[in-house]
């Protein structure tokens, strides 16, 4: 059973997703206090943190900023007000995987949560036989699109989803110049008109995660005016 942490101070909201998310088959911890919020998310023992922005002790922006500091990938939906434009700008910089504007339905909420599980790593009670070719290996790591792992040295590189879906776009099409509006649609499907400083600050985490050397990258090309490129070519010997 996937567990949720529900951080919202609103206990309308909170009896509201606890409920539906229960009767989908979730289960679910409510915290109304922003710094119990990130204790109880440091453990790491969620599959999904729901969000709210504004929160007595510790806001949620503070509070994504800190978990992907302390290196928890645990999906966040944050949560905002429709008048709160920017700080659902702010919040996916920050490694927020995505958003819910209030007023939303539970459907839609389990629909969000659902989409994000097709993206992770599922378990298996057996097990399977390796028959995919979606497997790209580079000198520094090694890509896996099918069992969504990412190893450096034989050791888990630790992405957040965004991250991941990020890396797989650009191992993906090699060579290739991809604008920043180009990888906003293609990674978040979102209309973010002017707002692609979220792409920089997503491939600055993914550098400083697989680059050997973050400010000299390798792998992740910048071209000035224009957007990036993966460079899947790169030399061994360089």
């Amino acid at each position: 059973m996937k567990k949720v942490l529900v951080v919202e101070d609103d206990m309308a909201i909170q009896t509201l997703l606890k409920y539906n998310l229960e009767q989908a088959g979730y289960q679910v911890k409510t915290v109304a206090d922003g710094k119990q919020g990130y204790e109880l998310a440091k453990t790491k023992n969620y599959d999904f943190i729901l969000l709210d922005i504004m929160l007595p002790q510790m806001d949620g922006l503070e509070i994504t900023k800190s978990l992907r500091q302390d290196k928890v990938t645990t999906p966040i939906l944050i949560i905002t007000a429709r008048d709160q434009e920017i700080d659902k700008i702010i919040g996916l910089e920050l490694g927020a995987d995505d958003y819910l504007t209030k007023p939303f339905s539970p459907r839609e909420v389990i629909a969000r949560l659902k989409a994000i599980s097709r993206r992770l790593p599922q378990e298996e009670s057996v097990p399977a036989v390796k028959t995919s070719t979606e497997v790209y290996e580079f000198p520094d790591f090694t890509i896996d699109l099918d069992q969504v792992k990412v190893l450096q040295n034989g050791q888990p590189v630790q992405l957040t989803p965004k991250e991941f879906e990020l890396l797989a776009y650009f191992v993906k099409r090699p060579g290739r110049v991809l604008s920043r509006e180009k990888l906003l649609n293609g990674i978040w499907g979102y209309d973010y008109v002017g707002q692609t400083r979220m792409i920089d600050m997503h491939v600055s985490h993914l550098r400083e995660k697989i680059e050997p050397d973050p400010k000299k990258p390798r792998y992740i090309e910048t071209l000035r005016g224009f957007g990036y490129r993966f460079n899947g070519d790169v030399d061994e010997d360089a």
